[in-house]
């Protein structure tokens, strides 16, 4: 029996010199990448608030460091929250990433964390429209080699779609936060038809009076190949 339970303590220990150590890696790249976000996203707000202001004055552009792993940036009537994620997650293997070379070679880069980008309106964090609606517009991947890909709705998912040949940086970086911005800004609230909100009872209405109660979110789209407009979501109101 000391046989069998000396092989699983080496299974259990190479395990641990692998798989966690290799997490820990991933935690660590993913954090560092995070820390370099926030500094991208405190520079790209100080600067848009500058410019902003020349444009007119009611556009605020500002930041703010929610916690160690979430920050938010509004911009004008848009709220981009940043989240990391405190965990390491792998990939189902019917993902596309695992047939290229780069993690048929090795597995263990298929191991990411991720940072999630959220849009809401800024008007519901104001008014603290507890039920209003966000929405996930990215996704960034990191992994043990620092290198990234990126799930999102934006343009510039299409040039991050697959792992990056380098560890990302902050040039890129102010890339796709750039992007994320235009993304949000060019995407607007849609008024729902006529006929979805012509009859409203009065308990309805009385509801709609405490600002607790609405439930608003934008109508989400991107250009495609085509440059058409694909929407993925209607607006509640």
């Amino acid at each position: 029996m000391s046989e069998i339970h000396d092989k699983q303590k080496e299974t259990i220990l190479a395990l641990l010199a692998e798989k966690s150590v290799m997490k820990q890696d991933v935690f660590s790249n993913t954090l560092s990448v995070f820390n370099l976000l926030k500094d991208v996203l405190k520079e790209r707000t100080d600067d848009l608030a500058v410019e902003s202001v020349k444009i007119d004055k009611r556009i605020t552009v500002n930041y703010k460091d929610v916690n160690p792993q979430s920050v938010q940036i509004k911009v004008a009537g848009d709220m981009l929250d940043f989240y990391m994620h405190s965990n390491v997650f792998e990939f189902d293997r019917s993902h596309p990433m695992f047939k290229t070379g780069y993690i048929k070679n090795t597995e263990l880069n298929s191991y990411c964390g991720i940072i999630n980008v959220y849009n809401f309106l800024a008007d519901s964090y104001k008014y603290n429209r507890l039920n209003d609606l966000g929405y996930l517009i990215a996704r960034i991947f990191v992994n043990r080699e620092k290198r990234f890909f990126i799930e999102t709705k934006t343009q510039i998912g299409y040039k991050y779609m697959n792992f990056s040949e380098q560890p990302i940086d902050k040039e890129t970086l102010i890339e796709i936060v750039n992007e994320l911005i235009i993304f949000a800004v060019k995407f607007d609230l849609f008024t729902p038809p006529y006929d979805a909100v012509r009859q409203v009872s009065v308990s309805e209405m009385q509801e709609k009076q405490n600002s607790n109660s609405l439930r608003t979110g934008k109508r989400l789209g991107y250009s495609g190949h085509t440059g058409s407009v694909t929407n993925d979501e209607e607006i509640n109101l």
